[in-house]
C-alpha cells in the first residue's frame, strides 16, 4: 500500500497559517506595527492605500536587521523573542510566535528594506507568495521599512471575502488606535491615500487620548490609579454622562498589550452601578502591569486573549480602582452626611426648609384636590372625554348617513382573529370626533368602542419614521430640506470612514452631505422629517445607533440605517403635543403596514377593554 501522508510544502503551510494570523488588512497592520515597537522604534509611520488592499507600509527608526536576520525573519517559527519554553512565561515583547512575517509573505508581495546602525549599506529583499525574488544591498537609513502590496493576490477566494474599503479602513483605524494608545511615548503617523489621518507626537497618555478621539474627550477624562503587591492599574475612565450606546471605546492593556476581557469589562461596569443609563458603555483606557509569570498570552494567534492565574483578585482590584476614581473626583452624586435621615432635633438648614415646604405644599395640593395636581388633571380629562363621547354617540346615528367612515389601509384590519381586537380600530378612530390627551407627556389616551387605547408616542413615531425611511431607501426618493446655514460636524477617522461608506443610503434618505477637509463633513440638507430637530445631534446619534445595532443585531445596511435614524429622530418622552399633533400621530400610525410594533419589537399601543377596566373596580 503506497504512503498517503506527505509533508506539506512550506508555501502551502504558510498559507494555512495565514488563515489564522492574516484575516484582513488590519491584521497585517497589527503585526507590522508590533514588530516595529519590539525593534525599539521611537517614531512609526503607517501608510495605507485602497484600505490596505493595494498597499500597507510600516516605516520605523528602530534597531534594524542585518542581512542574515532580514532573510531569516520570513522563515516559519523564526523569532528573536524566545529561546526556550520558559520564555513564554516571561514575555515582554509584543510578538513571539515567529509566524507573522512568513504568513504575510505567503499571501502578498512583500518588500523589506532594513539597516542597522553599524552597517554601511542596508538590505533589500523582495518576496512573492513565499518565493524570494530578489535580495541585494541598498542605501537606507537606520530602521526598517516593510511594504505589503496586493494582499491575497494569489488567494482570490480570500480576497473576495474582504469587505468594502470603508469597513476595512475602520478596522485598520481600530488597530492603529489600540497600538497608539498602548505606547504614548512613541510618535505615530497614519496616512491613507496620501492624506494625513493622524499625526501623534510622543507625550502623555491624556494627550494621546485627545489626539486620537478629539478635544471633547478632554472634559470627560478621570484619572484612575491603584497599586497593590500583585499588580498596578492606571489610566483614565470617562464620566458617566458621556457614556455612549455603543461599545468600541473600551480599552484594556496588560503589560502594554491590548486584550479583550468581558470579565474585566463587567468589573468596570459594576463600579459604575447606578450611574449609567440603560445599555450605555463608558469610555476607559486602563493599563494593568503584572508579573508576566502570572499570565499566559499564548492562547490565540491574535494574542488578544490572556489567562490570569487569579482572575477574581484582579476583578476585585479593578472594580475598586474604578470606584475610587469615581468617588475621588466627585463623579458620583454627593451624599449629605451632616443630617440624620431618621430623626434630628437640630435646626433645619435653609435648603432643607425649602425642600420641606415644597413637599408640604405638594401634599396640601394632593389633599385638597388642587387643579394643579397631575391626577386631578387626568380625572378631569376623563370626565370631559366621557361627556364628549356621550354627545358624539347621540349625533352618531344622524351623521352616519351623511358621513362616510374613514378606514385606514393597514394590516391591522386583518387581525380580527386576535383576542384583544374585535373591530379594526382605524374604523373606530374618526378624525373629526376623536378626543385625545397626554399622560405625563409620554402616552396618548383616546377612547375606542371596545374601551380605552393608550399609545406610546415615542414607539409609535419610531414605527412611522421607520416605514418612511425604508420606503425612501428602496425608492431613492427622500425629500430634502436645504439649509441656509450648513451644519459642520467633526468626526473621528473611524466614524468618518463609516459615513463615507453610508453616503449612498444617506443621499437616498434626503441628506445632502459633502467632505470638508480632514474627518469633517458638511450637511447642506436633511430629510424633511427632521426639520424640527437638531440635525447635528440627530446625525451624530444616527452614527452612534448604527454602530450599536451592528454590534447586537444582524441587519442589512439599509434596515440598520432606517432603524437608527427613526430611533434618534423620533419624538421623546416628555415632549408635549397638542391635540392636532396627537391626532395626526395616531392617523399616521394606523396607516403603517405594521402599526402594532415599533422596529425594536416594543408595542406601540395597548387596549384596555371595558371588561378589563371594570375588573379594576371589582365589577
Amino acid at each position: 500500500m503506497p504512503n498517503i501522508i506527505q509533508l506539506l510544502p512550506d508555501a502551502i503551510a504558510n498559507q494555512i497559517a495565514a488563515g489564522e494570523v492574516v484575516q484582513r488588512p488590519a491584521s497585517v497592520v497589527k503585526e507590522l506595527m508590533e514588530n516595529a515597537i519590539d525593534a525599539g522604534a521611537k517614531n512609526i509611520k503607517l501608510i495605507v492605500k485602497d484600505a490596505g488592499k493595494q498597499l500597507i507600509q510600516v516605516v520605523d527608526d528602530g534597531s534594524g536587521m542585518n542581512e542574515t536576520d532580514a532573510r531569516m525573519c520570513f522563515e516559519r517559527h523564526a523569532t528573536s523573542k524566545i529561546r526556550k519554553s520558559e520564555d513564554l512565561f516571561s514575555l515582554k515583547t509584543m510578538g513571539f510566535r515567529g509566524e507573522a512575517m512568513a504568513s504575510i509573505a505567503a499571501v502578498a508581495q512583500v518588500e523589506l528594506k532594513t539597516k542597522t546602525e553599524q552597517a554601511e549599506l542596508g538590505t533589500l529583499i523582495q518576496i512573492e507568495a513565499s518565493e524570494v525574488k530578489n535580495q541585494s544591498h541598498v542605501a537606507y537609513t537606520q530602521g526598517t521599512s516593510i511594504s505589503v502590496k496586493n494582499l491575497f493576490y494569489n488567494v482570490p477566494a480570500r480576497r473576495n471575502f474582504l469587505k468594502s474599503n470603508p469597513v476595512e479602513l475602520r478596522h485598520i483605524i481600530e488597530e492603529f488606535q489600540r497600538i497608539a494608545l498602548s505606547y504614548p511615548e512613541i510618535g505615530f503617523s497614519f496616512h491613507q491615500n496620501d492624506l494625513d489621518v493622524y499625526q501623534l507626537s510622543a507625550g502623555k497618555l491624556s494627550h494621546r487620548i485627545v489626539g486620537l478621539f478629539g478635544k471633547n474627550y478632554k472634559e470627560q477624562l478621570v484619572p484612575c490609579e491603584e497599586s497593590t503587591d500583585q499588580l498596578r492599574i492606571h489610566g483614565y475612565i470617562g464620566k458617566p454622562e458621556h457614556a455612549k450606546k455603543t461599545r468600541g471605546e473600551q480599552f484594556f492593556f496588560v503589560n502594554s498589550r491590548f486584550i479583550k476581557s468581558g470579565y474585566l469589562h463587567h468589573a468596570v461596569i459594576n463600579a459604575y452601578e447606578g450611574l449609567l443609563a440603560k445599555d450605555s458603555y463608558p469610555f476607559y483606557v486602563l493599563f494593568i502591569e503584572i508579573d508576566p509569570q502570572r499570565i499566559d498570552v499564548n492562547v490565540h494567534p491574535t494574542k488578544t486573549e490572556i489567562k490570569f492565574d487569579d482572575e477574581r483578585t484582579i476583578y476585585g482590584i479593578m472594580s475598586a480602582a474604578v470606584k475610587q476614581a469615581i468617588g475621588t473626583h466627585n463623579v458620583a452624586p454627593a451624599l449629605d452626611f451632616e443630617s440624620d435621615v431618621n430623626f434630628s432635633f437640630s435646626k433645619p438648614r435653609q435648603a432643607d426648609l425649602g425642600n420641606f415646604s415644597a413637599k408640604s405644599s405638594n401634599y396640601q395640593k394632593f389633599k385638597s384636590g388642587s387643579e394643579n395636581d397631575e391626577w386631578n388633571k387626568i380625572l378631569n380629562n376623563f370626565q370631559e372625554l366621557s361627556q364628549k363621547i356621550s354627545q358624539e354617540e347621540q349625533k352618531d346615528e344622524e351623521e352616519t348617513s351623511q358621513q362616510q367612515a374613514v378606514t385606514f389601509g393597514s394590516s391591522i384590519n386583518d387581525l380580527a382573529d386576535e383576542a384583544a381586537i374585535e373591530k379594526p380600530y382605524s374604523q373606530e378612530l374618526k378624525d373629526s370626533k376623536r378626543s385625545v390627551f397626554q399622560i405625563h407627556s409620554r402616552f396618548i389616551a383616546t377612547q375606542v368602542k371596545s374601551g380605552l387605547m393608550l399609545v406610546d408616542q415615542q414607539a409609535a413615531h419610531e414605527r412611522i419614521l421607520f416605514e418612511k425611511f425604508s420606503q425612501h431607501l428602496a425608492q431613492h426618493n427622500g425629500a430634502s430640506q436645504q439649509f441656509l446655514f450648513p451644519e459642520q460636524i467633526n468626526l473621528s477617522p473611524a466614524d468618518y470612514a463609516l459615513v463615507i461608506g453610508m453616503e449612498d443610503e444617506l443621499k437616498a434618505l434626503g441628506f445632502v452631505i459633502s467632505s470638508f477637509g480632514k474627518d469633517t463633513i458638511v450637511i447642506n440638507g436633511a430629510p424633511t422629517e427632521l426639520t424640527d430637530s437638531s440635525v447635528k445631534s440627530v446625525f451624530e446619534g444616527l452614527i452612534d445607533q448604527f454602530k450599536h445595532n451592528k454590534n447586537v443585531l444582524t441587519l442589512s445596511k439599509s434596515e440598520n440605517i432606517a432603524r437608527s435614524l427613526a430611533k434618534r429622530s423620533a419624538i421623546r418622552v416628555g415632549q408635549k403635543l397638542n391635540p392636532e399633533e396627537m391626532n395626526s400621530l395616531i392617523d399616521k400610525l394606523f396607516a403603517c403596514e405594521n402599526p402594532n410594533y415599533a422596529p425594536s419589537g416594543n408595542s406601540t399601543f395597548i387596549i384596555f377593554d371595558l371588561d378589563k377596566i371594570s375588573s379594576f373596580f371589582n365589577r
